[in-house]
């Protein structure tokens, strides 16, 4: 499992996937959570801008990543 570094919480989810680079863009965020591709603690997410916080696990494309507060 991977760890992704926040700053602050909430951060929407769509935003973390834009810049931790799972996604390219936002727009390809976005339409990765559009197509039921991203899974947030287990659950099928598809709120773009779903509120992350730490502790969160997010997996894309069976990488699962925890979300830690700094």
């Amino acid at each position: 499992m991977q760890e992704i570094i926040i700053t602050r919480e909430p951060v929407e989810l769509f935003k973390i996937l834009k810049f931790e680079n799972i996604a390219s863009s936002g727009g390809e965020a976005k339409a990765m959570i559009e197509n039921e591709n991203v899974l947030v603690n287990g659950l099928l997410e598809t709120q773009k801008r779903k509120k992350i916080v730490s502790g969160d696990i997010i997996e894309v494309a069976g990488i699962e990543y925890k979300i830690v507060l700094v």
